[in-house]
């Protein structure tokens, strides 16, 4: 942890282009050559701020253990790596739902023993708590494809407008949870630079 900078981390792709316009909108530094450049740890002139560009998933863990004061992440990505942050706003962008899905006809099947995802721990818990036991496949990408080559009876994913599994046959069944882009804060830099964070919180409070 930098004493005097603020480090934030931040998610590479759709959210960090939906992020940057709220941040713009609350007058916010961020630095100029975000989208073109291929750094992965950016600095603003004049400004006690620096940005660390990650992976999704990695983004709470580098909060978690401090080398990012504060980052910007999903909340299926906080339900599913369960890092112990202070989730400090709802930035309410990117929305979407983490579902169950599959193929028509095993809609009604009772008996669900293989689930593929990219959550694994999120989609264990939740059949758990359906009082099924499940073997869960953790799949990386292309997780729609699980129940069309036989990998898995159904799929536990995001799903934005539905056109993805549409076009490969699947549908939704049931909604795990609602899910949009959340402020976290690391616990101790909350602590030690609370008057920095609270200016960013205030400001796209504002803005929201």
């Amino acid at each position: 942890m930098k004493r005097d900078i603020l480090t934030i981390a931040m998610p590479k792709g759709r959210i960090m282009e939906e992020a940057m316009e709220i941040w713009q909108k609350a007058r916010l530094p961020i630095p100029f050559d975000l989208e073109d450049t291929r750094k992965l740890i950016l600095t603003i002139e004049g400004e006690a701020v620096e940005w660390i560009l990650a992976k999704p998933m990695d983004v709470p863990t580098y909060v978690e253990y401090g080398v990012a004061d504060i980052g910007i992440v999903g909340k299926d990505v906080l339900m599913e790596t369960e890092r112990e942050v202070y989730e400090l706003l709802d930035l309410k962008i990117s929305p979407c739902r983490l579902s169950v899905a599959g193929l028509p006809q095993t809609i009604n099947h009772e008996i669900v023993p293989r689930i593929a995802s990219k959550y694994p721990r999120v989609a264990e818990k939740y059949f758990r708590e359906q009082g099924k036991q499940v073997e869960v496949v953790q799949l990386h990408g292309s997780v729609e494809l699980g129940p069309i080559i036989g990998l898995a009876d159904r799929i536990v994913d995001i799903v934005s407008t539905g056109r993805t599994l549409k076009e490969n046959g699947l549908v939704e069944m049931e909604t795990i949870a609602h899910i949009t882009t959340r402020l976290i804060a690391n616990q101790v830099s909350y602590r030690m630079k609370q008057e920095k964070i609270k200016e960013i919180i205030e400001r796209l409070s504002e803005v929201i």
